[in-house]
């Protein structure tokens, strides 16, 4: 717990010019000392953008890594070539990642463990599409999800992770996901988190489907809400600095995870 976290994910957008514009106006504003803020960004502007942040207090990370190491692995991108890039971040199950290239629950959880091992710090992505909702299977879906990672990290292992909660039906729709819901199932993560570590209050457990600076406040002042992970309004300086604000000032009133 403690300090926020609020990490950007550009997806499948950026180009040169605009993410010099982007990042030139993000970088120029004094971030609060109380948070944390990354951004992930497409591979091909990995150098760029690490580029960009020299100096400023925001840090990079990159949107999906291989199940592999380095070798015979044609068009995959490694552990070891993010980290020469100088990310610290690195989102791994994304539910885009999951749904459209057949990512499996055991191979997000192998991409966990070889971030772990490269030293950087893994996002793992979990939620339940609307179809789970209201078929009330989320309690179910989350665990599936969670436990091939419980599986193949260690303690240790556990308390360097971050994971993000973003309910399929909720990401790049509009649609945010009440904060009651959102509790929910936080709540039930960390849980999930304290039978398996002694240090499950230290974990970062984000939300991410939708958030906006309207919504973010109310989002991070959830009791086991570290923070965010932001799509698309981390494509617009203002709208996320607006997000970091937020998070600072839940921080800053000192209410939430003490």
């Amino acid at each position: 717990m403690g300090d926020k976290l609020v990490i950007g994910n550009w997806k499948s957008n950026g180009r040169r010019l605009e993410n010099e514009a982007l990042l030139t106006l993000l970088c120029a504003q004094a971030l609060e000392p109380n948070i944390g803020v990354g951004v992930c960004v497409p591979y091909p502007y990995l150098d760029q953008v690490g580029r960009l942040l020299e100096g400023s207090a925001v840090v990079l990370g990159a949107q999906d890594v291989s199940a592999y190491p380095d070798g015979a692995y044609t068009g995959e991108v490694s552990v070891g070539m993010l980290a020469d890039f100088g990310c610290r971040y690195v989102i791994v199950g994304h539910s885009e990642r999951r749904a459209l290239f057949g990512e499996s629950d055991q191979m997000v959880a192998r991409k966990a463990r070889l971030a772990l091992e490269g030293g950087l710090v893994p996002v793992v992505c979990i939620g339940e599409t609307l179809a789970e909702r209201d078929g009330g299977e989320v309690a179910s879906v989350i665990s599936r999800q969670l436990e091939p990672i419980w599986a193949e990290l260690d303690v240790d292992d556990l308390a360097r992770i971050v994971i993000a909660y973003e309910p399929v039906w909720a990401i790049g729709t509009g649609l945010s996901a009440e904060p009651s819901q959102v509790d929910e199932v936080l709540a039930f993560v960390r849980q999930s988190l304290s039978s398996r570590s002694t240090q499950a209050d230290t974990v970062k457990i984000l939300y991410g489907g939708s958030v906006k600076a309207s919504t973010a406040f109310d989002l991070f002042s959830l009791p086991d809400c570290d923070g965010g992970l932001i799509g698309g309004a981390s494509l617009v300086a203002v709208e996320f600095l607006a997000i970091c604000k937020a998070a600072a000032a839940v921080s800053n009133n000192g209410s939430v995870n003490e």
